[in-house]
């Protein structure tokens, strides 16, 4: 008899849950697990840590890292993002002062285009690497994501189209 009633019991409190989870955006759920998995793996990080498993731990702080979002931007792209502006600002192509006059975008170095798109340029790198790799950083920089990244998304599909010449 106790196992028909803890059935039942159990068998309501699942209803209601997936009953709430159906009438709640979609949105809020996402927000809310990515939160939980944040908070779960920093948790369980800090818990390997303190355990003194130290290389365990590292995989779950960058998972939570991942997760993490800034402006729709996940922290890991964010970093990926700033190295692309550093390379471009060391070569003198991009300022966030739009006053400063910047070199003529045709004068790109192969060496600055392999950097630039995150290529080997010491690797043969095939038509379908090279796409790849400028779609991956189009996807963040693009200028319907952000309109203030229209110069770096020029200067990306200048390098591109510069290491397509110079594959064939």
């Amino acid at each position: 008899m106790n196992i028909i009633i803890y059935t039942l019991i159990i068998l309501g409190i699942i209803y209601f849950l997936l009953k709430t989870v159906v009438n709640t955006p979609s949105t809020k759920i996402s927000k809310n697990l990515r939160k939980l998995i944040f908070f779960g793996s920093i948790g369980l990080a800090i818990v390997l840590a303190l355990g003194g498993k130290f290389l365990l731990s590292l995989p779950l702080t960058l998972l939570s890292l991942a997760i993490l979002k800034l402006k729709g931007f996940s922290i890991l792209q964010l970093i990926s993002l700033f190295r692309l502006i550093q390379t471009l600002r060391k070569s003198g192509r991009f300022a966030f002062n739009h006053n400063l006059k910047m070199k003529n975008s045709s004068t790109l170095s192969l060496e600055e285009a392999y950097k630039i798109l995150n290529l080997d340029i010491n690797r043969k790198n095939t038509k379908e690497e090279v796409g790849k790799a400028h779609i991956n950083i189009q996807k963040k920089i693009h200028p319907d994501v952000s309109p203030e990244t229209a110069r770096l998304s020029a200067i990306v599909n200048e390098a591109k189209d510069l290491i397509l010449k110079n594959i064939f």
